[in-house]
């Protein structure tokens, strides 16, 4: 252990999520040698994320204002919403450029061991998007683990009873480049059953 601030500084390191006791070490021993002025960008960066990010009134994505650029962009289909668990999913969604819809976030996935149950998510929210707008495609993109399937199985439930609503699920399978030997059987097993026509 180290003196004073050095261990509090990888203390609090060590809490943020992805670091480990080495990496916050790692870390904090960075910011020791790095220049004043850049210790200062980082502290004014944290500041103002702290102050001037908030959640779209709409999806709940993160935004500097109260609807954020992808509800505010008129181009975007509002027929199409994509649920995702965190803001960082609509990212990664949008980086493929083949979705021109809108998004919900849930912000996070049904976990009742952890004590996350459909009341702390933004599940009525999307429930009464749908009925308030002309939504007609709802595209679960929840993460491929128990919470994401639970999540998405939840929503399914939830949603089957609009009229005129198509559900879908993202296609889950091989990744590009793997090999068929080294796939696990859930894995092959999701890829033969989401096979398509060629």
């Amino acid at each position: 252990m180290y003196e004073g601030p050095v261990q509090d500084l990888i203390d609090e390191l060590g809490r943020l999520p992805g670091v480990g006791p080495k990496s916050a070490q790692r870390i904090a021993f960075h910011l020791l040698g790095a220049e004043p002025a850049d210790v200062t960008r980082l502290q004014e960066a944290l500041q103002k994320v702290k102050e001037g990010v908030v959640f779209c009134d709409v999806c709940g994505n993160v935004s500097e204002e109260s609807t954020c650029r992808i509800c505010r962009d008129a181009r975007r289909d509002p027929s199409a919403v994509c649920v995702v668990e965190e803001p960082k999913d609509v990212l990664a969604i949008e980086r493929t450029r083949e979705f021109k819809g809108r998004y919900h976030v849930l912000g996070g996935a049904l976990d009742p061991l952890s004590g996350i149950g459909p009341e702390q998510l933004r599940i009525r929210q999307l429930l009464s998007r749908i009925g308030s707008q002309e939504i007609t495609e709802v595209i679960l993109a929840m993460d491929p683990n128990t919470e994401g399937e639970a999540t998405a199985t939840y929503l399914v439930r939830m949603l089957r009873d609009f009229p005129g609503l198509t559900v879908t699920r993202l296609a889950s399978g091989l990744p590009m480049g793997g090999d068929l030997e080294f796939a696990d059987e859930l894995t092959l097993g999701r890829a033969l059953s989401g096979r398509r026509t060629v």
